[in-house]
């Protein structure tokens, strides 16, 4: 069970504080949660051998894996975002965009290479847009990208329609299909070596200590000589890039491009992320815990495939626990900030 100083907010830090708290307090505060999801972990796992007899098959649990990976490569950079207290509800749309962009390129008789670049090209664009206007203009990120979540979900169907484009080179399907060794998808290997960058971008490095620092307190960041737009700008951009790659990985792997492709990710995206222990209101949070989130979520959804749970179901599920995940932090603090308020008033 989470202390008191576990849950404390962390915009209650001071700038000042965050060397001490990166390099060891940190740690202290996410293990007891990260420790919880490798429960959940577990058990999920051992649910799943139960619904099926064929789930320990390594295809089977090979094929589990291209339920998440999408996701959790643009959940990566997500993580960062929202610790740097920002947020983009845009991604899905963007992959949209993206695999549009591919899919009319790919009827103009461009390459697989070409396609994969252009892919994350217009994802990359998309991205610096929403940090351009929020940073520019000092517009909060959520109604930024709520409307250019509609704005590049809407270009995608006036460009496309009710048409859907198909007939992708053979070797672009590499991207999303192809096994690099064994049972091992191309994907999944992307994915882990992506982890592993981002834990060591976030947890050792001088860029990782200050988007810590921007979400804790922007303007002790400003102060103190970090350029607060330029990293939100950079995030914002790399986030775009990430949902451009998923594009690439998603568009490769079903073959086609619909604008309706990835419908309602962003919210599954942001639900590894906070899942994850990452502090919806920023300043805290760890990749490994996101990892391990990852890993929850896909063992779930993959579960609820093999019980044939409509889709519809999965999307409930999903708010929900979305709700808890942020919520049950908040309604714990207060009932220990209420219990100690009656402790000093007895006193």
């Amino acid at each position: 069970m989470m202390n008191e100083k576990a849950l404390k907010h962390p915009m209650t830090k001071d700038i000042k504080d965050l060397p001490d708290n990166l390099n060891g307090d940190w740690r202290n505060k996410l293990m007891r949660w990260e420790t919880l999801l490798m429960v959940f972990v577990a058990i999920a796992f051992f649910t799943n051998t139960q619904i099926s007899p064929y789930f320990l098959d390594p295809w089977s649990l090979s094929d589990a894996t291209f339920n998440f990976t999408e996701k959790a490569i643009i959940a990566l950079p997500m993580a960062l975002l929202i610790i740097a207290r920002d947020i983009d509800l845009s991604v899905a749309s963007t992959i949209a965009l993206a695999s549009v962009a591919m899919g009319f390129a790919n009827t103009m008789g461009v390459g697989p290479i070409e396609l994969a670049l252009i892919g994350m090209a217009v994802g990359t664009v998309a991205g610096f847009i929403n940090g351009w206007i929020i940073t520019r203009f000092d517009i909060p990120a959520i109604v930024v990208t709520i409307g250019t979540m509609s704005l590049y979900r809407g270009i995608a169907y006036i460009v496309l329609g009710d048409d859907v484009y198909r007939s992708y080179p053979s070797d672009f399907a590499f991207f999303g299909q192809g096994y690099v060794w064994g049972v091992l998808s191309f994907e999944f290997l992307l994915f882990l070596c992506l982890a592993i960058v981002f834990g060591i971008l976030l947890h050792k490095t001088t860029f990782g200590r200050r988007v810590y620092a921007i979400g804790n307190n922007p303007t002790a960041a400003l102060f103190s000589g970090i350029n607060v737009k330029r990293h939100r700008l950079f995030l914002f951009t790399l986030v775009g890039l990430f949902a451009g790659i998923a594009a690439v990985l998603l568009t490769s792997r079903i073959g086609s491009t619909r604008p309706s492709i990835a419908m309602g990710w962003e919210l599954e995206v942001i639900t590894m992320v906070v899942l994850g222990g990452v502090n919806i209101l920023g300043g805290a949070g760890s990749i490994v815990g996101v990892f391990i989130a990852v890993f929850l979520m896909g063992l779930v959804t993959f579960g609820m495939g093999l019980m044939n749970v409509p889709g519809i179901v999965m999307s409930i599920f999903t708010g929900c626990l979305l709700i808890l995940v942020i919520g049950t932090p908040i309604i714990w603090r207060r009932f220990l900030n209420a219990r100690k308020m009656r402790s000093n008033s007895g006193e």
